[in-house]
């Protein structure tokens, strides 16, 4: 079984692209704090890539920005690639099946009171493992 489930903040804004055969895909950095402190009382804080297709990635988009909490539901994956260098590069990513707004609804002025699901901007990732033609970061 292949489970993720997030919740952190977008360190930037989501970015979306459209790829030659009109799939939308949005990717984003989603800071996510540890449970638990170090010794001096701080917070480790993981960086993790994620990835939304279809019309996920275009409401992702509309409605996330740099700071927004987002709470995310999907699967790790591991793809290789090569940089413009030509050097071999592996990518550890989380591509999300299901988003919800972290944030209260008062927090975000203009985020609409409802989840991402399959009347209102939930699409399923893909089976198939997508091969990009560039690096997400």
């Amino acid at each position: 079984m292949n489970k993720a489930i997030i919740m952190g903040r977008f360190t930037r804004d989501p970015e979306l692209k459209t790829l030659k055969d009109n799939l939308s895909i949005c990717s984003g950095t989603v800071a996510v704090d540890r449970t638990w402190k170090n010794a001096d009382g701080t917070k480790t804080t993981d960086f993790i890539p994620c990835v939304f297709f279809r019309h996920t990635a275009e409401f992702v988009a509309k409605y996330f920005t740099k700071g927004s909490r987002i709470v995310l539901v999907g699967r790790i994956q591991v793809r290789n690639y090569e940089d413009k260098d030509g050097n071999k590069r592996t990518m550890t990513e989380v591509v999300a099946d299901e988003v919800f707004f972290g944030d209260t609804k008062g927090s975000s002025p203009d985020a609409p009171a409802y989840k991402s699901n399959a009347t209102q901007g939930r699409t399923e990732a893909p089976d198939e493992d997508i091969r990009l033609p560039f690096d997400l970061d």
